[in-house]
């Protein structure tokens, strides 16, 4: 491979200020029904002067593109050619795409943007997608499993005799509104963007320099939507909707491992959402990375060892302590961002909440969106080495149809000792 020369160092702002803001930049209206008067986000490199946004696409990613272009491999200049990238089928505009507060941490016009903004593209503006949609299939052995049991059947519509399941998968990373991400948290915007800028050490000055810039692209995971059906049934409140919000858990989901039941219950709920959609209906799993609740995968072994190395083993009745005295908080999720994909839907009912998690339901409500029913991960599914945190859970809040347990018996429910 001809490797391009790096690019050499020229003047860098280090902190801009208000009074520097370009003409050329697009102004954002967020909320605004009109896509052009709304405005295309802009945080694309290859013109500053363009700039609308703190960040850059990518999330997590930009840091080896960053890399590539260091090396030499990669052209900072490069503009994507986005000819035959639109999506395969269409996916709103819904009324909750003109709200300012309905969706607030991703941006709805990152659909197809070279649509909604051509004459602005032609005009030289860098309007990158935030959001891609294409179809596939899924090869999955529990679902092998499931056809097998009779609780799944092949449709050759759905689930095709070759045993996959046809799928609309849709990316999305996030766009964060940051006036609507504080009015969310319940502080001040300039009090909200301090803290980004401190505790990420500096790493976004413009955070607390250009209090004009009002989107920021965060440089974290995406999350991704499974679609089992008509992708355009799920703003339709009349047909049926099973739905599994599922946090990575990429040991369990990917690994198998045994110590909890994300695996089991993401599995569970493509079954029922596959089955969903062969009576009639439309199922949609969307799969955040928020690995260990948002405290990541060091933080999470080290409470698997802290957890089986105290005194009597593995206890349900510690399990939330030892968490937060490795991590200093028990969950980092903050769900109430969590919403807005489903709202990039349309979606306004939800028949089937594959979730016992009660900050994911109150999240969810509190949003607009009907709950009919929630749906408990089946006994049967739950790894042996995870009765400890199923129990856990249930006694913190969690929803369940049981009796919850009461103190002597949740201690009494402990897993395997760590292997020395």
């Amino acid at each position: 491979m001809t490797k391009t020369s790096a690019p050499s160092l020229h003047h860098i702002i280090l902190a801009t200020h208000q009074n520097l803001r370009y003409k050329e930049s697009l102004p954002i209206h967020w909320g605004e029904r009109d896509p052009l008067k709304r405005g295309a986000v802009v945080a694309s490199v290859t013109d500053p002067k363009h700039r609308n946004a703190i960040g850059t696409h990518s999330g997590s990613y930009t840091v080896y593109r960053a890399l590539s272009i260091a090396g030499g491999e990669f052209r900072p200049q490069h503009r994507p050619d986005l000819e035959n990238t639109e999506s395969p089928v269409q996916i709103g505009p819904y009324e909750s795409w003109y709200s300012p507060d309905k969706m607030v941490a991703i941006d709805p016009w990152g659909l197809d943007p070279s649509g909604h903004f051509g004459d602005l593209y032609k005009q030289g503006y860098d309007i990158r997608p935030s959001i891609a949609v294409t179809q596939a299939r899924l090869q999955i052995p529990e679902i092998h499993q499931a056809i097998d049991a009779g609780r799944l059947k092949i449709d050759g519509e759905i689930v095709l005799a070759s045993r996959d399941i046809k799928i609309t998968k849709v990316a999305i990373e996030p766009v964060w509104y940051l006036p609507g991400i504080a009015k969310r948290l319940g502080v001040e915007e300039g009090e909200f963007r301090r803290v980004l800028f401190q505790e990420m050490g500096g790493m976004f000055p413009e955070l607390i320099t250009r209090p004009d810039l009002k989107v920021w692209l965060p440089p974290i995971g995406h999350a991704t939507a499974y679609i089992f059906g008509d992708p355009q049934s799920l703003a339709n409140p009349k047909i049926e909707l099973t739905c599994r919000v599922h946090d990575e858990c990429n040991g369990s989901d990917v690994f198998g491992s045994d110590i909890c039941t994300c695996r089991p219950y993401l599995m569970w709920g493509i079954e029922d959402a596959a089955r969903t959609a062969q009576r009639g209906g439309v199922g949609i799993v969307i799969y955040f990375r928020k690995e260990g609740r948002a405290l990541g995968e060091v933080t999470k072994f080290l409470v698997y060892n802290a957890r089986k190395r105290q005194k009597g083993g593995d206890s349900a009745a510690t399990y939330f302590h030892r968490t937060e005295c490795v991590a200093g908080v028990e969950d980092a999720r903050f769900q109430e961002t969590m919403p807005d994909h489903l709202h990039f839907f349309g979606i306004q009912k939800i028949d089937h909440l594959h979730s016992m998690s009660n900050m994911k339901y109150d999240a969810i409500v509190g949003s607009g969106i009907q709950v009919v029913n929630r749906v408990q991960i089946p006994d049967e599914l739950v790894p042996a080495d995870a009765q400890v945190e199923m129990e856990a859970k249930k006694a913190a809040g969690y929803f369940t149809m049981e009796k919850p347990k009461s103190k002597e018996e949740l201690a009494a429910v402990k897993g395997r000792k760590i292997e020395e």
